[in-house]
């Protein structure tokens, strides 16, 4: 068929204002613009619009891999500096996108991005595959790797070589062009799931509310009624009191609740998320995850997931790091059984047996029987603006950081709870970074606690102000109220904002060289946490919210005191999700029954009965809601070994906790190195040895 000319005119005309519009909308994309203004440039958080983040991830995809591409083909003989190098400079776009990727993943979630993040998943999957299965890069990776061992570079870009060559062959960069397609294609289909996954804890989170009325408080104290009164106002029931479903509504209504029939209530629709055999639920998602996995790895030559993952970890292999976890599960069972006798005593007089929804309520009676120890007393003292002041003043006398509240509405924020503050170097007398709090729970935000970067440290990338953020989900208090947290709350408000101290004490040269492996990342916000035990922190931050005054010394006493008591709860309830991880890791999937594996396991590790898995399998986003803490959870308890040791190190020296001496050689040899050292050796250098058990088992009470 024919066309005439002029139809060729009007065609080309209507393509030329066609491409020149979608090139106008990528232009205007306010997730792909460059961040200008002041400290760098910053996110404009407060532009963004939902229905532009598709093409903007896309887009910024699409830039990246041109990038890469043309590393990969350039004509010059690999080195460092065209390759490696170029490699560590690439991919601005995609960094400046995916932070807002990210809130949208976990601070703002909804109906509509959770489509959208179904659409997107695979395509993410497939940009790392397309990376890592590019031969020509491998080649030029490989030839700088082997070059580098007849002739070393400096340890910095060593290390960096060292660890980008092992990363590339952990993800299948030697495979055959059959085997690489298939690797690609799983990746692809772990990452659907994985948003399954996540987008169905969410669901149930928000689908799970319990109201209470006015009749059903018996127990809870009068600050915990305000704040549920106000979630409920929130919700549309300005007549309930809303217990919703997550750890930090649960657990003190678990505590202090006096109808047992409402705590069994709130305790099954948490401890059941995910795992109600409705369209939601996530047991037939694990059970395909694993068989993926099994078979991703198979694919490199290895029988099981674990095998894989933990080679490049602390703990080297599965074997290790379950040997760590059943050494310390005996005595933290046979805790577990003290604590319940004690308990069992009181509940005999209620005519109850323990149960896992009567574990917090009987506990607390004990440990107020015990140590004279009110919860609800202590948590009168613990407000979330005096803790933050608490953190700043470690963050200052430890790792000489000054933070510096900016005025609310000077720097872009993607909502109205979120405040910043400039972080400075006290030493350098310079600005370092913003810092970034989203404190409060809600509707399509995650639960739990988290720490990331926007922008992280690199002066390689010249770009020096790190933009970091710690997420909370405490309720929200009543306008004019203060905000009270639990002493656990409070402890992990400490360790996120330990992670965010890592971020800004960082000096490295590549920012691919921040953070580290899992089971070394989490020593540095764990041992934040010792330092809300101080008397520097309690007698000068915790003031009641209602007259001012410090907390008293009495009470101190009896928190001190009272500081390994539940540890047989705490511990267990952890192991138990630590090993069920590796375990489930290391059967073979193939017609495995997600319900009777986590039961048969538990039963034959003799689980008391009185209490559950602190994540359950279905609901296990750590483990399966992506790869970052599959099989090495176990990381926690790890670290924790790494904490207690120094943390008895510092209380055996002159000033404790805040012996100068001691404080600048951590900062230096463990916070400001990141990955640019084997974790090990890092610990090596501040300790003198290796780490040892011994203060973890002290610190729990499970030996003297």
């Amino acid at each position: 068929m024919k066309y005439s000319q002029s139809f060729f005119k009007l065609f080309l005309i209507f393509y030329i204002m066609l491409t020149a519009s979608c090139n106008k909308t990528i232009n205007n994309n306010i997730f792909l613009k460059m961040w200008d203004g002041p400290y760098d440039g910053i996110p404009h958080f407060d532009k963004m619009n939902i229905d532009e983040i598709k093409p903007a991830v896309e887009k910024a995809l699409e830039l990246s891999l041109k990038e890469i591409n043309e590393i990969a083909n350039q004509k010059d003989t690999a080195n460092f500096e065209n390759t490696i190098g170029k490699m560590e400079r690439s991919g601005e776009v995609l960094n400046r996108v995916y932070p807002f990727y990210g809130i949208y993943s976990n601070n703002l979630s909804s109906p509509k991005f959770q489509k959208i993040q179904t659409e997107l998943a695979p395509k993410i999957s497939d940009y790392s595959n397309k990376i890592y299965q590019n031969n020509k890069l491998f080649e030029r990776i490989k030839k700088v790797f082997t070059d580098s061992k007849n002739k070393p570079l400096d340890s910095i870009d060593q290390r960096l070589i060292d660890l980008t060559y092992r990363r590339f062959i952990m993800n299948g960069a030697e495979l055959d062009s059959i085997k690489k397609l298939k690797y690609a294609d799983i990746n692809n289909e772990l990452s659907t799931l994985y948003t399954k996954f996540s987008n169905n804890i969410l669901s149930d989170e928000e689908n799970y509310t319990t109201f209470l009325s006015e009749n059903e408080l018996s127990g809870l104290s009068e600050s915990f009624i305000n704040t549920i009164k106000n979630e409920s106002i929130r919700l549309g029931k300005n007549d309930k009191f809303a217990i919703s479903n997550t750890r930090s509504s649960m657990d003190p209504f678990l505590k202090f609740s006096e109808n047992r029939n409402l705590r069994k209530q709130v305790w099954e629709n948490y401890y059941s998320r995910a795992d109600n055999n409705d369209e939601y639920d996530n047991k037939s998602i694990i059970e395909k995850i694993l068989k993926l996995r099994k078979e991703r790895v198979n694919i490199l030559g290895y029988d099981y997931y674990p095998e894989w993952r933990l080679q490049d970890r602390m703990a080297k292999s599965p074997e290790n790091a379950l040997k760590l976890l059943l050494d310390i599960w005996p005595s933290s069972i046979k805790t577990v059984e003290k604590e319940v006798e004690e308990m069992q005593k009181i509940a005999d007089k209620d005519n109850v047996t323990i149960k896992p929804w009567d574990y917090r309520f009987y506990a607390e009676k004990v440990r107020n029987e015990k140590y004279d120890y009110d919860s609800e007393e202590v948590k009168s003292y613990l407000q979330l603006e005096n803790l933050k002041d608490a953190m700043f003043f470690v963050a200052k006398e430890i790792f000489n950081l000054e933070f510096k509240e900016i005025e609310h509405g000077k720097v872009p924020v993607f909502h109205q709870d979120v405040s910043v503050w400039e972080v400075y170097d006290i030493d350098e007398n310079k600005l370092i970074g913003l810092w970034y709090l989203d404190p409060f729970s809600r509707p399509g935000k995650r639960s739990g606690a988290w720490a990331t970067t926007y922008r992280s440290y690199g002066s390689f990338n010249e770009k020096e102000i790190i933009l970091a953020s710690n997420n909370s989900n405490f309720l929200k208090p009543a306008k004019g109220e203060a905000a009270l947290v639990s002493w656990d709350d409070a402890e992990t408000f400490f360790h996120e904002f330990g992670h965010a101290l890592q971020y800004y004490c960082s000096k490295v040269k590549y920012s691919s060289l921040n953070g580290g492996v899992r089971d070394y990342i989490e020593f540095h916000s764990q041992l934040l946490e010792r330092w809300l035990y101080t008397d520097e922190i309690l007698f000068k931050y915790l003031t009641h919210f209602e007259t001012g005054e410090s907390i008293p010394k009495s009470l101190v006493e009896k928190i001190k005191k009272a500081s390994t008591f539940n540890q047989g709860f705490a511990t267990t309830e952890y192991l138990a999700s630590a090993i069920v991880d590796m375990k489930i890791h290391l059967t073979n999937p193939e017609n495995i029954d997600i319900s009777e594996f986590e039961k048969t396991t538990l039963d034959n590790l003799d689980m008391p009965k009185e209490l559950v898995m602190r994540h359950r399998t279905p609901h296990f986003a750590h483990v399966f809601s992506g790869e970052g803490y599959a099989t090495a959870y176990y990381g926690y308890i790890w670290s924790e070994v790494l904490t207690a040791d120094v943390a008895e190190r510092f209380s055996n020296s002159k000033d404790g906790l805040y012996n100068k001496e001691l404080s600048k050689k951590l900062v230096k040899t463990i916070f400001e190195t990141q990955n640019t050292i084997d974790a090990m050796d890092a610990f090596t250098r501040f300790m003198g040895r290796e780490p040892k058990i011994d203060a973890l088992m002290k610190d729990r009470g499970f030996i003297k």
